[in-house]
């Protein structure tokens, strides 16, 4: 396991029994995003990076019964604390690095990552390993229930020149990894990219 994966792991470990008492509000902000991803009945998706799985119940809703649904994290703590609140009754919970995911090819409709790329130790091959993932046309999420200049105030900081979510760097990004972005939101109340898998 890099480094990489070890700070990650260990960053939420500290953070999981308490992260959704944390952000009590988000949930609106979560159903509206995965509504964006236009999935229809019987469709299938992963929530990588899904953490306490709080996409989960939304994602559902939208796939219904016949759906399926998949909630992939690295941190084993998160998904215990899905677990806890119930979510593993609404999708199956994957301890797997997006990296490297047990799923074949092109066997899903979408993906939804909340706070995703902020966290990937190899952004281009990891959105490429998302796109192997998902057939051509499908879709993709990239969401924060509050967007970058709000985010970065809220931990003290400035977003820099670098930061991946900038629009100016996440479309050729994206590009490189076989995604088109559709469309791209940078507004206080969210952050939210979709982009097509090409075909």
């Amino acid at each position: 396991m890099s480094d990489d994966h070890t700070h990650v792991r260990e960053f939420f470990t500290a953070r999981a029994a308490d992260w959704d008492a944390r952000f009590p509000d988000d949930g609106p902000a979560y159903a509206a995003a995965a509504a964006e991803l236009g999935l229809r009945e019987g469709d299938r998706v992963l929530d990588a990076g899904c953490g306490t799985g709080r996409a989960l119940p939304p994602l559902r809703a939208a796939v219904g019964p016949s759906g399926t649904v998949i909630g992939a994290d690295l941190t084993p703590a998160m998904l215990t604390a899905a677990v806890r609140a119930g979510r593993d009754r609404v999708g199956q919970l994957l301890l797997a690095d997006v990296a490297a995911l047990p799923l074949r090819g092109a066997s899903l409709d979408a993906v939804f990552g909340a706070g995703l790329i902020a966290h990937l130790p190899n952004p281009e091959a990891n959105l490429r390993e998302l796109a192997r993932v998902v057939r051509p046309g499908g879709t993709l999420a990239l969401f924060h229930p509050i967007g970058r200049a709000a985010l970065a105030a809220r931990q003290g900081r400035r977003i820099t020149p670098e930061d991946l979510r900038a629009e100016s760097h996440l479309r050729p990004l994206l590009a490189g990894s076989g995604w088109d972005m559709t469309s791209y939101v940078d507004e206080d109340a969210r952050f939210l990219a979709l982009a097509v898998k090409r075909g």
